[in-house]
């Protein structure tokens, strides 16, 4: 039989430890007894185990004095601890301590095997979590960028190459993919790191504005100009210049743009005299520049001089193998962000989040997380903390082809979860899951779920 979990009992009635380890052995853990405080805490030196069930009452030492003590060693370790009925409230004290859950003597069974299978799921996704989050320093945060799929490498790959380069870069990738992230990292590889990396919004401003921005103003050129002011081109001589939506770039600030580009000199407005300034130019765009230029929206020989090297981000759905230390990185951010100490991301979470096409990219997840961090009154985020629209459209697919297929039996999943989880209780895995009752009920019976009334 496969070994669902190790798990250490700790107690000093020989037969509270046979009955629990006759329940536990035949659904498949692997089973090791302590009779003391003292012996529990040297096998937790010496085995790597998944769950502690302890007894409140310990010769020596009680439950609670125990947790502190196996704090100090190790304090992953789940523990369940077990009380009589009049001592409910020391249990109630021991979970403020640490402990996973409490169970009341005599045992019911079915909990026991219910709460236990919570706990090793609960530090199998932390432990799980916690190596993805050190893996996540060594070796998939390049330059702030996250990613361990093959495309992401890939990319590093190319980042690495070009970066020396002084030639002018095309970043091109839907909303959202992230990619100022990209054009900040090629400058930090570059050879014009010590100098300035300017970032310009073609989006936000008018085009007299956006000209003036760019190339600077002359006192005097116009209402308004007291005084000259550079541009953010003069300002970044020697670094880069990133020109973000390029595609927005009205035609007249084009034509200027492409002079610069060609005899690395402008004229501010309302001036002269032309200023020689050396920067890299990187622009990026989430539209399809060719297909601009057929349509006379942007100008052909601007393309070609901006597309010299041309960077395309895939979008998040077609590298999903991100998806979860992106979600870990964003945890760890807005925890700090608002002082929270929530652990991870439920596995359910996880898998909603696999069968969602994120049309909003990493952006969407970050807010997604942000939100989930903000709501989160526990130390796991669960699927209720998750926006309404992700959790209806999870459930909500139809079947056509063997995707869909794949999604109603990953929904039939999440159900079978959310119900092992609460013992059947209906109330409770509708809270869990983020939906009405009645909605569950509908699910429950639609998958076969649901008793016979």
């Amino acid at each position: 039989m496969l070994n669902k979990g190790t798990v250490l009992i700790l107690d000093d009635e020989p037969n509270t430890i046979k009955v629990i380890s006759a329940i536990l052995k035949k659904e498949g853990y692997d089973v090791h007894p302590a009779r003391s405080a003292e012996e529990a805490l040297d096998k937790v030196t010496r085995t790597a185990f998944d769950a502690v069930i302890s007894d409140y009452k310990l010769p020596g030492i009680n439950g609670i004095q125990f947790i502190d003590a196996l704090n100090e060693k190790q304090n992953d370790i789940p523990v369940v601890m077990l009380t009589a009925y009049g001592t409910i409230e020391k249990a109630v004290e021991a979970m403020k301590k640490g402990a996973f859950n409490y169970l009341v003597k005599p045992l019911n069974p079915e909990e026991l095997i219910t709460v236990i299978r919570e706990a090793i799921t609960k530090h199998r996704l932390i432990v799980e979590n916690t190596s993805l989050k050190s893996q996540l320093k060594e070796r998939f945060n390049y330059k702030n960028i996250i990613g361990k799929s093959i495309a992401m490498q890939e990319l590093y790959s190319l980042i690495d190459t070009v970066a020396k380069s002084d030639s002018n870069i095309l970043i091109t990738g839907e909303s959202g993919t992230g990619k100022e992230l990209f054009a900040r990292a090629i400058h930090i590889e570059s050879l014009r790191v010590n100098e300035q990396f300017i970032p310009i919004d073609c989006t936000s401003l008018s085009e007299q504005l956006l000209e003036s921005e760019l190339f600077g103003v002359e006192k005097g050129a116009f209402t308004g100009a007291y005084e000259r002011k550079k541009g953010r081109i003069e300002i970044a001589n020697g670094g880069t210049v990133f020109l973000d939506e390029i595609g927005e770039l009205p035609l007249s600030i084009q034509k200027k743009l492409l002079r610069f580009i060609q005899e690395r000199e402008f004229v501010r407005v309302g001036g002269n005299t032309r200023i020689k300034i050396d920067v890299r130019i990187i622009a990026a765009t989430n539209r399809n520049l060719e297909d601009d230029v057929k349509s006379g929206n942007f100008r052909e020989d601007l393309f070609y001089r901006l597309n010299v090297v041309k960077i395309t981000i895939p979008p998040l759905r077609e590298r999903k193998e991100d998806i979860q230390p992106l979600a870990l990185h964003f945890l760890s951010k807005f925890n700090q962000k608002n002082n929270k100490s929530i652990l991870t991301l439920d596995s359910d979470v996880l898998s909603v989040f696999m069968d969602y096409d994120w049309p909003g990219n990493v952006r969407e997840l970050e807010n997604v997380i942000e939100r989930a961090v903000v709501l989160c009154q526990q130390d796991i985020i669960t699927i209720k903390y998750l926006p309404k629209s992700i959790r209806e459209l999870h459930f909500s697919q139809s079947p056509k082809n063997e995707y869909d297929l794949n999604l109603i039996e990953t929904e039939k999943r999440l159900l079978l979860r959310a119900l092992e989880k609460t013992s059947w209780n209906q109330t409770r895995s509708a809270m869990i899951l983020g939906i009405s009752r009645k909605q569950l009920r509908t699910k429950m019976k639609h998958h076969g779920l649901l008793p016979e009334e």
